[in-house]
């Protein structure tokens, strides 16, 4: 990932950015099929690496709490395809993970509410042959119909978070969960309780870190203070900074590791999108507030101004979010969601992207000054976020 002259990643190397945007501009018509490096080594001598994906190789780590990880991750929401619309194939969404995991990413997202069940199917499929180096995050915390698939609200309750790891483990295709999210605070279930049952699971092996995504700030503490807690995963890019004022700090104090979700805004940051940009009816972005006609063509500032530092830097809009975001914090890990392996590459790419802490003075300075116009969220969905749990 990217950094400052800082070297917040510390163990970075850094190649040819503009031999990567080069090549990679080749590759969108086409995935290249990659064996994962462990599993081809296992093999036997290993196949002649194909000289663009060999040039943006990621090797920044960093911690989230004690868990060693990618700077950037691999989110995997979108490859059920029914979130930004179809995908390609399943066996492209498989072959993109592994390129991913031959590109240095080890970080692979995903969650059993994703279609439901489907993307941690794949991330099962695509990571079992190289399971021992690669870290596999999930969430719980849902009440999904095993028939139907439907969301029936949240269900925190010791007994269903038992059940839901259980099915994550046959569909993960692995004996443990390295990450495991609550994925929304359930508000009829002390946080407590789902602490003690996590802890359980930990004992048996099941789990081996466990975090939050989008909790109250009190909540955080709370389950801080019966099991520490490697993550908070909440939505975070030059795009919505919510989590700045008060959740980045409590992160800072307790120790805890903080995974943006969306880190590109929904593709809003990639510059792609304008006032004219329409969804089809299978994307679920058309429901974003911030994604009216208005609001869209009231936030393009933010995209010009990604696209000036883009220039000056010799990147992409998309690569000068995400180096934002690395920058902020050693302790930041961006996850973006792709199907496509040009982007996967672009992504990745943005660990080379280097600030001064001039330059970073200068653009955090700019970024602040632009507001930002829209509910990142539907009002539904955006009240169960910083939710606190009941008191024990």
């Amino acid at each position: 990932m990217h950094e400052q002259d800082s070297a917040p990643n510390g163990d970075s190397t850094h190649r040819g950015r503009r031999g990567f945007l080069t090549g990679a501009a080749g590759l969108t018509a086409a995935m290249v099929v990659a064996t994962p490096a462990a599993a081809a080594a296992a093999r036997g001598p290993a196949r002649r690496r194909d000289p663009v994906t060999a040039s943006v190789t990621q090797t920044g780590r960093r911690r989230l709490g004690s868990l060693k990880v990618s700077g950037i991750g691999l989110g995997t929401q979108t490859m059920p395809g029914n979130l930004y619309g179809p995908v390609t194939s399943r066996t492209d969404m498989v072959a993109l993970i592994r390129t991913a995991v031959e590109q240095g990413v080890t970080l692979f997202d995903t969650a059993e509410a994703y279609e439901p069940w489907e993307s941690e199917r794949i991330v099962g499929d695509a990571l079992r042959p190289v399971r021992d180096h690669v870290v596999i995050a999930s969430k719980f915390g849902w009440d999904i119909d095993p028939d139907t698939g439907a969301r029936n609200g949240l269900n925190s309750r010791p007994e269903h978070i038992r059940r839901a790891v259980d099915g994550m483990l046959k569909r993960l295709r692995t004996d443990r969960i390295d990450l495991l999210y609550q994925h929304r605070v359930d508000p009829t279930v002390p946080i407590e309780d789902v602490a003690d049952t996590v802890k359980d699971l930990v004992a048996q092996g099941k789990v081996l870190h466990w975090g939050l995504s989008e909790p109250g700030l009190q909540t955080a503490r709370r389950a801080h203070a019966v099991l520490p807690l490697a993550a908070i995963q909440n939505e975070y890019s030059t795009l919505w900074r919510g989590p700045e004022d008060k959740v980045l700090p409590l992160c800072e104090e307790l120790g805890i590791g903080f995974v943006c979700w969306a880190p590109l805004g929904m593709g809003f940051t990639t510059g792609t999108m304008s006032p004219y940009t329409r969804f089809t009816a299978d994307d679920r972005r058309t429901v974003m507030p911030r994604n009216s006609e208005a609001n869209l063509a009231a936030n393009m500032p933010l995209v010009q101004l990604l696209q000036e530092w883009a220039v000056r830097k010799g990147a992409t809009p998309a690569q000068i979010d995400l180096a934002w975001l690395l920058a902020r914090k050693p302790w930041i890990v961006p996850i973006p969601s792709t199907t496509r392996l040009s982007h996967l590459l672009e992504n990745i790419g943005a660990e080379e992207v280097e600030f001064s802490p001039t330059e970073l003075q200068e653009l955090n300075d700019a970024v602040a000054r632009i507001t930002v116009h829209g509910d990142r969220l539907p009002a539904e969905a955006l009240a169960m976020t910083g939710v606190e749990a009941p008191p024990r």
